[in-house]
């Protein structure tokens, strides 16, 4: 059996997922690797990668996607010849965490394709949305990366091909405690502007990691850290509540280690509006932007919200062993393939 295996660089959490899902996969099967994303930060230690440019979105220091940056920076020429010169005939199933060239690249041939990721959970009607919802991000979200087959992950199993989220062995083997500081990391905001917000709150020490903060420095109550697993995941352990983005990994982590939550969705990046909207239905508190009632929502929450438990994680094992028989199954049937869920 061989898979090709692609991720979307973009963002922490596809790459955090792939650092579980990889190595069982591995052990049941002949596993090559794609991560495709121009800013991609992250990396697979010791795994050889074969990086494309692919699609990645562009952000401002205000928190907001810029779709004008994220138009400029696409390459459709570029995309083009990465997606026709990907030789998927040569494997027996493509895996894409929205990872776009090794998705379209399945879509013109008779080789099965799972979409493996947290935007899978979208093609369900039941998952949460926004109040207001975005057709074009519908669109968008539905058809960046298409394979024949869908699994996707969720704070709650919405649907029946949704999985609870995956939480890396990391977090799982952690002996959690409340320390006296705030876990802060809103990647979408210049560090700076974050500091000079939080230093009103003097009275809680803070922890922010930013991607625009290229070295440690303290000022006053804040440390202000470069993003770096070891050095976030030690924070985490002690912190006394966490405030993010409505990224899905780092939130499903929080409330896996029974942290007290509060997120910020990056504005204009609808997947973050949906789990904002799936959050606040749990009971997390959610607010849209740093105004000038930021100070006063903060110290409301450090003093009044509960704390909301993840209820399950997902049996990494048990989906990558269902993955392989599945793969199986589908070529044998040599058939052509429609979009359809995979209940795992």
């Amino acid at each position: 059996m061989k898979i090709l295996y692609g991720i979307q660089g973009t963002g922490h959490g596809h790459i955090s997922r792939a650092r579980e899902i990889l190595p069982l996969l591995a052990e049941k099967a002949d596993v090559d690797v794609l991560i495709s994303g121009y800013n991609c930060r992250m990396n697979l230690d010791g795994v050889k990668v074969n990086h494309k440019r692919g699609i990645s979105l562009a952000y401002d220091s205000n928190g907001s996607v810029s779709y004008l940056k994220t138009a400029l920076s696409i390459k459709p020429v570029t995309f083009l010849q990465d997606v026709h010169s990907l030789d998927v005939k040569s494997y027996d199933l493509v895996v894409s965490d929205y990872e776009p060239v090794s998705a379209w690249a399945s879509a013109g041939s008779r080789v099965p394709s799972i979409a493996l990721s947290h935007q899978a959970s979208f093609l369900s009607n039941r998952t949460p949305r926004p109040k207001h919802k975005s057709l074009l991000a519908e669109q968008i979200l539905k058809n960046f990366a298409p394979c024949s087959h869908s699994v996707g992950f969720h704070f709650r199993r919405y649907d029946s091909f949704i999985q609870p989220p995956i939480v890396r062995q990391e977090v799982l083997d952690m002996e959690s405690g409340i320390g006296s500081h705030v876990t802060v990391y809103l990647p979408a905001f210049d560090h700076e502007q974050l500091v000079s917000h939080f230093m009103k709150l003097s009275k809680t020490e803070w922890h922010i990691f930013s991607p625009s903060c290229t070295e440690v420095y303290v000022e006053k109550n804040i440390i202000v850290n470069p993003v770096a697993n070891l050095p976030f995941l030690k924070s985490l352990k002690t912190s006394k509540g966490v405030i993010t983005s409505a990224g899905f990994e780092t939130c499903a982590e929080a409330m896996f280690l029974g942290k007290k939550l509060m997120v910020i969705p990056i504005r204009n990046q609808y997947e973050q509006l949906c789990n904002a909207a799936a959050l606040k239905q749990l009971g997390i508190h959610v607010i849209k932007k740093l105004d000038g009632s930021f100070d006063y929502q903060v110290r409301d929450w450090i003093e009044n919200a509960s704390v909301v438990h993840l209820p399950e994680v997902a049996d990494t094992d048990r989906l990558t062993t269902k993955i392989v028989r599945f793969a199986r199954k589908l070529r044998k049937k040599e058939t052509q393939f429609v979009n359809t869920a995979a209940n795992f």
